[in-house]
């Protein structure tokens, strides 16, 4: 199997990490095969086990994305995911409302995205024209619904009152 990615410019050092060390870890891991040009961000991967391939492009997309590489090595486990909210499809392609509903997720001095992250026990990343998540499925669900909310145009308190109601539906 083989696969080319392009990841943004800025996020290619981090994938490769220190001394290409990241890189190696990705490798080892998985045991695939990676080969990344740092002047175009283009990524090459190569692997014979179909399950280690996917789960070194969502390594790898995760990085990209804006995760650090601790967290997107989380999805290595089998209970971890990894999606992405795609906002020029949710939004349309509107730079400005982008930026303002980007802005929304994040709240003052990061509070609401660490606020969906702590409920969910999620990570969310925000980064360029997309929100990402990586947690458990039914974390990613819930810190899903309160982004979409908030895109939506819902009060942060709305998406709080989401959030602490599925708390308590897990506590019963």
């Amino acid at each position: 199997m083989q696969e080319f990615l392009k990841a943004p410019k800025d996020r290619i050092a981090v994938i490769i990490g220190k001394n290409g060390e990241t890189r190696k870890e990705i490798e080892k891991l998985t045991e695939t095969k990676i080969e990344i040009d740092s002047k175009t961000g283009e990524i090459d991967i190569q692997g014979e086990d179909a399950l280690n391939f996917y789960i070194s492009l969502n390594i790898i997309k995760a990085i990209a994305r804006g995760f650090s590489p601790e967290h997107a090595f989380l999805l290595k486990n089998d209970n971890y995911f990894f999606e992405i909210i795609d906002l020029k499809e949710e939004l349309g392609k509107n730079e400005k409302l982008i930026q303002q509903k980007k802005g929304r997720v994040i709240g003052k001095k990061g509070k609401t995205r660490q606020e969906i992250e702590e409920k969910t026990n999620s990570f969310i990343s925000v980064y360029g024209k997309t929100i990402s998540i990586i947690g458990e499925a039914e974390a990613i669900e819930k810190a899903k619904t309160a982004v979409k909310m908030l895109l939506k145009g819902a009060s942060h308190s709305s998406a709080e009152s989401f959030l602490y109601q599925k708390e308590k539906e897990i506590e019963i």
